[in-house]
């Protein structure tokens, strides 16, 4: 499985608890009310921002703190129904 493919998978099972609810974290977040859910996804992306600094200030789980940054960013893109393709669109712009 390429890289593309890992996060394409992680951002349709996001949209899948997004429009077929379960009883996750994810879908749970999701189904609160249009202000609430998107406070809370974006509380949750502050204090996985801040985690990935102290990370690397202390040489300790950089990767797994950047790993939980980039899926409850993925988690905020799903919410407000932004095509993962848009996002690979404009890293493709950037590389030029």
């Amino acid at each position: 499985m390429t890289n593309e493919q890992i996060i394409r998978e992680i951002y349709e099972t996001l949209e899948s608890r997004r429009d077929n609810p379960i009883d996750s974290y994810t879908s749970k977040i999701m189904q609160d009310s249009n202000k609430i859910a998107e406070d809370k996804i974006l509380e949750k992306i502050g204090e996985e921002t801040a985690e990935v600094l102290i990370a690397s200030k202390n040489d300790d789980n950089l990767v797994h703190e950047s790993a939980d940054l980039i899926f409850h960013t993925l988690l905020l893109l799903v919410y407000k129904k932004i095509p993962l393709d848009d996002l690979l669109d404009e890293f493709k712009k950037r590389m030029k």
